[in-house]
């Protein structure tokens, strides 16, 4: 009769301990990138361009690459990079494994060209990140006055 009951006590502390090897629920022991967004916005524009501010967090154990934007709003946008102040386009931009990309007026951020209208404060601007790795991540990015300065996240 004893035998039975250790059996199921040690199969039971096996499958315990299996669980407690695996991933800690928020994707990091995966190898895979966990992107989410967060502090965007959108100056409000004067002409038919304007630019696009965000941060993309990625809580996983690998790299990813922010590749393309796409938006209704614009005829394009393009992701720059700023250094030592000359703004340039470029094919991506990185987001390190257990790190963030930080787009931020003066430094990297997106360029919305051929702006079909402008779009107010107070509107949303629907945009779509596009990643190496990652699926499409839809970000809806707030416009805000065109003195607007953030008080976190960038």
């Amino acid at each position: 009769m004893r035998c039975p009951a250790v059996a199921a006590v040690v199969v039971a502390g096996a499958l315990a301990l299996t669980g407690c090897g695996g991933s800690d629920g928020s994707g990091s022991g995966d190898g895979k990138a966990h992107l989410s967004v967060d502090s965007a916005y959108m100056p409000q524009p004067v002409s038919d361009m304007a630019a696009g501010f965000l941060t993309i967090t990625n809580d996983g154990g690998a790299a990813d690459r922010l590749t393309s934007v796409s938006s209704k709003a614009a005829g394009q946008v393009t992701v720059h990079e700023t250094v030592d102040g000359a703004m340039q386009e470029v094919e991506a931009l990185e987001i390190p494994a257990h790190g963030a990309l930080v787009l931020e007026s003066g430094g990297n951020h997106l360029m919305f060209e051929q702006l079909k209208r402008q779009p107010k404060q107070g509107e949303n601007v629907s945009v779509e990140l596009h990643f190496d790795r990652s699926d499409p991540v839809t970000v809806e990015i707030p416009v805000k006055p065109a003195t607007f300065t953030p008080k976190t996240g960038h």
